[in-house]
């Protein structure tokens, strides 16, 4: 086995390389295009990103935001899409030791920023991604931990209902792609998706409550805000730190 720090090495270049595809994923899935062909291209002026152009990051630093063919602005959020993935599979070696289950946490990772980008600009939560998600998350559980398939099955439901629930009481509040990316957490999750759900509506909470302070509660209860990307801050909360969450939790109450 290679040292864990090339191990990690590794993972932070793959991450920055998949970034870049999580960008293509972004921008072409919501709009039913192909994920393979054409070329990357420029937005501006559909000129071919040349290869020297599309290194993650690195490029968009040294063409300082820009085309390099007709000079027009290129969003930041492409190279902080593929800095973030590089810094998440890194972080998702390290907390697993390159062990079995770094996989799925791999898996879980590349799924969630690809929602996060595309609910914050479409609204939606594709089932293109959640369905190969919802499965890998079932095979390789019954593969490496086939002790946790129960725990985790039963996760799922219960925080896919939970969101089901709130989705009924609270029409529009939510959608049924965040009842669907809550139960698939659960599948990843375990238990732990408990302190992730309750990251989750803290986080929108708050953001929510900003947003009246901001606007005045009249203008701010109509203003849409996605929570698929609050679900995907605390599943990445319920992947680091939820086991040991819940087990503080349960250790306080004697349990």
């Amino acid at each position: 086995m290679p040292p864990l720090a090339f191990t990690i090495s590794l993972a932070a270049v793959s991450g920055l390389c998949l970034g870049s595809f999580l960008n293509v994923v972004a921008y072409r899935l919501p709009a039913g295009l192909s994920l393979a062909t054409p070329p990357s291209a420029c937005p501006a002026c559909g000129t071919a990103i040349r290869p020297y152009d599309n290194v993650p990051v690195l490029s968009w630093l040294v063409l300082r935001g820009h085309c390099r063919s007709c000079d027009g602005s290129i969003s930041p959020r492409y190279p902080l899409t593929e800095a973030a993935t590089g810094a998440l599979f890194a972080a998702v070696v390290i907390a697993r030791h390159a062990g079995r289950t770094t996989w799925l946490g791999l898996i879980f990772i590349a799924a969630l920023v690809a929602i996060t980008r595309i609910d914050l600009e479409h609204r939606i939560i594709p089932n293109r991604i959640i369905a190969p998600l919802a499965a890998a998350a079932i095979i390789l559980t019954a593969i490496f931990e086939p002790h946790q398939l129960p725990e985790r099955l039963i996760a799922g439901a219960a925080a896919g209902g939970f969101l089901l629930a709130a989705v009924l009481a609270y029409p529009g509040g939510m959608g049924m792609g965040d009842v669907k990316l809550a139960a698939v957490m659960g599948l990843v999750l375990g238990r732990a998706v408990a302190p992730a759900l309750l990251v989750a509506l803290i986080a929108g909470t708050v953001i929510g409550i900003a947003v009246m302070a901001r606007r005045g509660v009249r203008e701010g209860r109509k203003t849409a805000i996605p929570f698929g990307p609050f679900l995907a801050l605390g599943g990445v909360v319920g992947l680091f730190a939820g086991p040991a969450l819940v087990n503080a939790y349960l250790q306080g109450f004697g349990l």
